[in-house]
This record gives C-alpha cells, sequence and structure tokens, in this order.
C-alpha cells in the first residue's frame, strides 16, 4: 500500500511539472507599431505579441513596464524600445515566445554594450 502511494505521489508530480524550464532571454524589448512586441537577443527576433495575432501567456501581467529613462521613443506617439530581461518559455520553430513568467528592466547601456546584439532601428 505504502509503495503504490509512493509511486503514485511522483506520477502526480512528474505529471505536473512543466515540460522544459524556463529560458532567461535578455535584449532589446521592442514596441515598433501599435500591438507588436518582441525581444531582440543574439538568436533573432522573439514574438511576444502581433497586432491581430499570437500572444504570449502572461504578456499583460509579467511584461516589464519601462519608465522614461531606460526607454527611447522612435515615435512621438510612444513606439519604441529598452532594454529587457525575460523569463519565457518559447517556441524554437516559430521564433515565438510562448509564456512569460516575469519580465526585468535593465538599464540601456547594458544593451547597447553588448556586442552580440545589434543596434535598433
Amino acid at each position: 500500500m505504502r509503495g503504490a502511494a509512493l509511486t503514485l505521489s511522483i506520477l502526480m508530480l512528474a505529471l505536473a511539472a512543466p515540460a522544459g524550464a524556463a529560458e532567461n532571454r535578455c535584449g532589446w524589448y521592442m514596441n515598433p507599431t501599435p500591438g507588436n512586441w518582441y525581444l531582440t537577443d543574439r538568436d533573432g527576433n522573439w514574438w511576444m505579441r502581433s497586432q491581430g495575432g499570437m500572444e504570449a501567456e502572461g504578456f499583460e501581467d509579467h511584461a516589464p513596464a519601462f519608465d522614461t529613462k531606460e526607454y527611447v521613443k522612435l515615435q512621438p506617439n510612444g513606439y519604441g524600445y529598452g532594454c529587457a530581461c525575460l523569463s519565457v518559455d518559447t517556441d524554437k520553430a516559430e521564433q515565438n515566445i510562448t509564456r512569460i513568467y516575469s519580465g526585468k528592466i535593465l538599464p540601456l547601456a547594458r544593451c547597447r554594450g553588448d556586442k552580440a546584439l545589434k543596434k535598433p532601428d
């Protein structure tokens, strides 16, 4: 009886655990146009939200909010970019972020000094 309970407990924990560990991705956090958001890191552009299309789970609750000191406006309406690290799940084949667990704003200097990152347009 005790062995069966232990086996059942282990099985339940295995089923409840996520399939893979969250990735930490850091880079340019881009909002170039309404409803479009992606993170550019050394591996390319990772879409989190596209207008009329996909949206990563947790985007509304866990994506970082930028202050004016660490955000570059590309247009008067506020669209632009900042530097951030996100804890995420990804779909590597589609190069999408499928879930955001947390996000942290970084100083712009961090991304500007990273030679693996292309300068944002």
